[in-house]
């Protein structure tokens, strides 16, 4: 889980303002950080599927609004995915 203040420099970093929580970008981030989170927790605990479940459907959300955004600003989406360092 994103602590509130990690979000919050996530939000001033990505969004338009402090409180554009709504923007693509920002919310790409916000996932982002929580599946690079969750990513260690796996390291450890290989058997926790339950937890496996939320963390694909994290990927797919991710995956889901990456695409949105590419269809909408090609370059913002560029822009994100470098600032991110996602491989697409």
């Amino acid at each position: 889980m994103v602590s509130k203040e990690k979000k919050a420099e996530l939000v001033v970093k990505f969004g338009r303002n402090a409180k554009d929580t709504g923007y693509l970008p920002v919310q790409i981030a916000i996932l982002t950080e929580d599946i690079e989170s969750l990513k260690e927790h796996f390291a450890v605990n290989k058997k926790d599927l339950h937890s496996m479940r939320g963390f694909i459907a994290k990927v797919n959300h991710r995956k889901a609004l990456l695409n949105h955004l590419k269809d909408e600003n090609y370059n913002l989406y560029l822009e994100t995915i470098k600032a991110l360092n996602i491989r697409k």
